[in-house]
């Protein structure tokens, strides 16, 4: 079945394109591989690629479509292009940083940011964390800006509780 979203993130992998879109169809639940297409000979003085190997790869996490290439070593993925996960629990955050962290770069874990084990950088966010924001000039929320600068994995129950140091509550 085609990718039919008007608009899908397309992402570039040195020949990692299929391992990444199973590991990722591994972790979200909602998920699957769609369809792997092969290089041919057509064309091989140019993509450098073995006829029959991997060439793409359409996959869906959770509805959202996606394309992996395998495209070769001339790109790298940086944390400019992020993916974020909206939590609704800390066992949900807990779930994701620990499966999509595992074997990515731990000096790139800053305010709930990691990058994965192939240079791919998500958030892993609670989605309440926009009302903690809402008024920037208020000291829970400046309260809540010094806990989550201080935290890799973003914690829940910190977040509030440090807004609420302030004097206001959060729902």
């Amino acid at each position: 079945m085609p990718i039919t979203q008007k608009i899908s993130p397309f992402l570039w992998f040195d020949n990692q394109a299929e391992q990444a879109a199973k590991y990722y169809t591994s972790i979200f639940s909602n998920s699957r591989i769609i369809t792997v297409t092969r290089y041919t000979e057509a064309g091989k003085d140019i993509h450098q690629r073995p006829a029959g190997s991997v060439m793409t790869v359409a996959f869906e996490l959770e509805g959202q479509a996606f394309t992996a290439l395998n495209g070769g070593p001339v790109f790298k993925f940086n944390e400019s292009i992020s993916f974020v996960i909206s939590c609704e629990t800390q066992e949900e955050i807990d779930y994701y940083w620990d499966k999509l962290g595992a074997g990515g770069d731990p000096g790139a874990q800053q305010c709930g940011w990691l990058k994965d084990k192939f240079g791919l950088s998500w958030q892993v966010v609670p989605k309440m964390l926009p009302e903690l924001f809402v008024d920037a000039n208020s000291p829970g929320a400046q309260r809540a800006m010094t806990a989550m600068m201080q935290m890799k994995k973003l914690d829940i129950a910190e977040l509030q509780a440090a807004y609420a140091e302030a004097g206001v509550t959060t729902g």
